[in-house]
């Protein structure tokens, strides 16, 4: 048999952890917390749980607290393969917000700015600018209709995404 409360916990963890990933900021436990509806002291909890997990588990991320809160980073080993691996012009930022609109286009803008923050503003506007991405406007609304180009599929050589 299996503990309810330890079902619970592990479902927390990796909720906590893929709202650390889509925000792609440090959060505190009062943003998690609400985030996530939860009481802070169980999401201190979670995430010292995550935090060990994280250490004792062969993985290229770790969970890090400094004075913001709480981010999911890369280890800093890793760091010559991240500048390595992504384009120049894109930062991780402007990299997640362009995986969250591949992932769900055609996507809001005010979604996205929900999602990853309002620097998502900055980046959108970068994206663009490299034609990553491209803005229409919502007809019904006023807010814009995120949507990836020609050239993100041949940039990144994706002929196709997978939406469900």
């Amino acid at each position: 048999m299996f503990n309810l409360d330890e079902v619970n916990k592990v479902k927390l963890t990796t909720k906590i952890e893929a709202l650390l990933y889509i925000k792609g900021k440090a959060l505190s436990l009062a943003e998690i917390a609400t985030s996530l509806q939860a009481e802070t002291e169980t999401i201190e909890e979670a995430l010292i749980e995550l935090m060990s997990d994280y250490a004792h588990r062969d993985s290229a991320l770790e969970i890090v607290e400094n004075n913001l809160g709480y981010s999911l980073q890369l280890k800093s080993a890793y760091e010559t393969l991240l500048k390595d691996s992504i384009p120049a012009e894109l930062g991780k930022g402007a990299l997640r917000t362009l995986a969250a609109i591949a992932i769900k286009y055609p996507l809001l803008q005010t979604d996205l700015i929900e999602m990853r923050g309002s620097s998502a503003y900055q980046q959108v506007g970068e994206l663009v600018e490299l034609g990553f991405i491209r803005k229409r406007p919502q007809t019904d609304g006023r807010s814009y209709w995120l949507e990836v180009t020609d050239k993100f599929h041949q940039y990144f050589e994706i002929d196709k995404l997978a939406i469900s």
